[in-house]
């Protein structure tokens, strides 16, 4: 995957010059023949941004940290020879532009399912967890199954299975999928919502996400069969971890030392209002921009000192907003229906549900205002910005 910067030298051959990049290749219709000369003659590099096409002169000491050590020139060699080695270290090509993920957390995620690792992905709600799980599955294209432990009332009967009986056939023990699941090759099982689990679930996966045993016990099967868990099956679970979430529980450590973390991180505002575009093109810049300023203004009021807030609008719940303006619904229209009853109307002018009408107010009254009075034309052109 190409760098977004990257640092070039300038060189004389045979009177022509050129520009090289910090592995030696030569670089070519990228800098003016006059940024080159200057740069030769005062002994600087160029730092070259791929995706606006600028060159700015920097010092050299830049381009001498930029090249490769001989034992990194070996190690990338090794990479490109390991076909599992080059797949992980390129995958960031793979990502997904509905995902906002960092290329390092991405490899990181893929290396741990190619390697089969346990795998907990944690975040605030709303932030991707789920999805990115799913990105997994669709990139490696193996076998999966999904179980939410959050839903699940009888741990039992959904992770080792139910014993029934029957007048005609007497008592007989019915396996889950669970089972079924970590049995099969290669696969990745999802263990979504795992910090809403009953702690009898936690305890029935100890043994199972153990890298030293690996094994399910049938303790309700007549006979008690111990499962092993298939070669190179990958479990991935999501948590929310946080005294926000009431209806979590927290965590037995011994089960959580038995996944690899991987935190998704919450959007920045400019992240987000392009994501809304790319998943709502039917909404115009400005709506977006709307949306995602009043949510990150949310999760700020919620990392106060004395917050007027304790939850803050999820990446979800703004991609939920962005649909309902895409279907026509106004601002005020979308705040009622979906903003105000994540908010506790108790406490009257003093309530969070009263400042949040204050705050999505104030963007009332800077777009839709100007929406309701323009003409045709102008309605027209600020809808194709």
């Amino acid at each position: 995957m190409k760098k977004r910067i990257q640092i070039l030298k300038p060189y004389n051959h045979n009177g022509i010059l050129r520009a090289i990049d910090t592995n030696g290749d030569v670089v070519e219709g990228v800098v003016r023949d006059h940024m080159l000369q200057l740069a030769l003659v005062n002994n600087q590099c160029i730092e070259w941004n791929t995706e606006t096409g600028k060159c700015y002169r920097k010092d050299i000491g830049l381009y001498n940290d930029e090249t490769p050590t001989e034992k990194e020139v070996e190690a990338s060699e090794t990479i490109e020879a390991d076909p599992v080695l080059a797949f992980i270290h390129n995958s960031p090509e793979l990502i997904p532009d509905s995902m906002k993920i960092s290329d390092l957390k991405w490899k990181y995620l893929m290396r741990s399912a190619v390697r089969s690792k346990n795998i907990m992905m944690t975040g605030p709600a709303g932030c991707g967890k789920t999805l990115a799980a799913q990105k997994v599955v669709e990139v490696l294209d193996r076998p999966h199954f999904y179980f939410n432990l959050g839903a699940t009332q009888d741990p039992r009967s959904t992770l080792i299975g139910n014993t029934h009986f029957k007048k005609e056939e007497g008592t007989a023990f019915k396996e889950s999928a669970f089972v079924k699941a970590i049995q099969t090759k290669d696969a990745i099982i999802l263990l979504d919502e795992l910090s809403r689990a009953h702690p009898e679930a936690w305890n029935i996966l100890m043994t199972v996400l153990d890298y030293g045993q690996r094994y399910l016990r049938l303790d309700e099967h007549e006979d008690a069969p111990t499962i092993k868990v298939a070669e190179g099956v990958c479990f991935i679970a999501t948590a929310n971890i946080g005294n926000e979430y009431t209806a979590t529980r927290t965590m037995d450590r011994a089960l959580v030392d038995r996944f690899t973390i991987i935190e998704m991180d919450t959007l920045n505002k400019e992240q987000e209002a392009d994501l809304l575009l790319q998943l709502h093109p039917g909404i115009t810049k400005s709506q977006s921009n709307i949306i995602a300023e009043i949510a990150s203004l949310t999760r700020k009021e919620v990392n106060n000192e004395t917050p007027k807030l304790t939850n803050a609008i999820s990446t979800r719940l703004s991609v939920e907003i962005a649909g309902l303006l895409e279907d026509g619904f106004t601002l005020p229209e979308a705040a009622e229906a979906c903003i105000y009853p994540f908010f506790d109307a108790d406490g009257g002018v003093d309530s969070e549900r009263t400042y949040m009408k204050q705050l999505v107010q104030k963007y009332i009254g800077s777009d839709e205002e100007k929406e309701l009075y323009a003409t045709e034309e102008e309605s027209f052109e600020s809808k194709s910005i």
